[in-house]
């Protein structure tokens, strides 16, 4: 049996290996490095897979973030919610842009934020709401955005980790993770479903104003070169790596595939277990499968199983140890612990394990041993 890694990158790349060099070879040989026509190109396939009217494509996820608060023309003191049980960078470009960060505890099955919660956080400063998908499956996309239809709200999808995934609305239609509200942002980091070999991100978007905005935004505030209609930053996609984007597309339901079968074997393994919560899959979802986390008992137990699978050479982690609230960079905020009992019990008992593509039945059945093994 090989090494069980977190995410099993070089393997991934020695299946598509000839391709992928081929690409990143074509590239050299142009030496278009930065807006090359594989940028393009790539912007023109995600909006076919997706069904988004427009992408564009930047540096990174969290300025994909960035740049579609600019576009929608948020000031200082407008007041954003978001979800408190996600990585940093969702509340830290609020607070860069000098916005209010306003956090809603989280659903306990689906680990997404709470439409409930939300509700009660809105005030007359809230402009805009920022549900995270997270590990894999969107958020309560259809209450979320009655919420925000009823109180003249702006909605941006933080999909870094749920490209694929597909919501189903009440009414029987369905929608791409990125293209249900006025912006999509994802991440292309490397260890994504669909990873670039470094930092790459894009925006989604059905709005054509607010697409030529965001378009000029990420260049500098230009749309003609050297003439600059609106204050931007320099957020653009190398075309190495929309290059290399472009071949892994074309497996990106083939790799949804094999990580939504590697959590039916887990599932399969995990269930029976006492003492283990397998993941939950919402009704309106599919589930992609970014991270495979279970719920423990406590902070003992779940503590106790990561210190024992790492001794027994299996990679497990806690996504995300401290809530948002607790973190010392927003100790501004107004909460304090207990404001976010739901937040604040997960980050105590959530554990995720390796999942990737290239996982196999052989690695699956001996960390779900262990796991048997430890919990007696």
């Amino acid at each position: 049996m090989n090494s069980i890694k977190m995410v099993d990158l070089y393997g991934q790349y020695q299946k598509i290996k000839h391709e992928i060099d081929e690409a990143m070879q074509r590239v050299m040989s142009e030496s278009a490095f930065i807006n090359g026509p594989d940028v393009k190109a790539l912007q023109q396939e995600l909006a076919t897979y997706t069904g988004a009217g427009h992408v564009i494509t930047c540096a990174n996820g969290t300025e994909a973030l960035q740049i579609a608060m600019m576009s929608l023309g948020l000031k200082p003191g407008d007041e954003v919610i978001t979800s408190n049980f996600t990585f940093i960078a969702t509340i830290e470009v609020i607070a860069l842009l000098g916005l209010t960060p306003v956090l809603a505890d989280v659903e306990p099955d689906t680990f997404n934020i709470d439409p409930l919660s939300v509700q009660k956080a809105i005030t007359n400063k809230t402009k805009a709401i920022v549900p995270v998908h997270l590990f894999g499956q969107c958020a309560n996309m259809g209450r979320l955005l009655d919420i925000c239809r009823t109180n003249g709200l702006y909605l941006i999808e933080d999909a870094a980790q749920a490209v694929g995934s597909e919501y189903r609305f009440a009414n029987g239609s369905r929608n791409m993770a990125c293209t249900m509200g006025h912006f999509g942002c994802t991440s292309f980091f490397p260890s994504k479903n669909l990873g670039a070999f470094g930092d790459a991100g894009a925006l989604f978007t059905n709005d054509e104003e607010l697409a030529h905005k965001a378009k000029c935004i990420a260049n500098h505030g230009a749309s003609v070169k050297y003439h600059h209609s609106m204050v931007g930053i320099n957020s653009r996609l190398d075309t190495l790596q929309a290059a290399i984007l472009r071949i892994k597309l074309q497996y990106l339901d083939e790799y949804n595939t094999a990580r939504q079968q590697a959590a039916a074997r887990y599932d399969r393994y995990l269930g029976p277990i006492a003492g283990i919560t397998i993941p939950y899959r919402a009704p309106y979802s599919s589930h992609v499968f970014h991270q495979y986390t279970i719920l423990l008992e406590n902070l003992h137990s779940r503590d106790g199983l990561h210190d024992f699978l790492q001794q027994q050479h299996i990679p497990s982690m806690m996504y995300y140890p401290v809530p948002l609230h607790l973190q010392e960079a927003y100790r501004y905020l107004p909460y304090k612990q207990g404001d976010f009992p739901v937040t604040e019990d997960l980050c105590n008992r959530v554990l995720s394990l390796p999942m990737h593509t290239e996982l196999t039945d052989e690695q699956q059945l001996y960390i779900c041993q262990k796991i048997k093994e430890y919990r007696g």
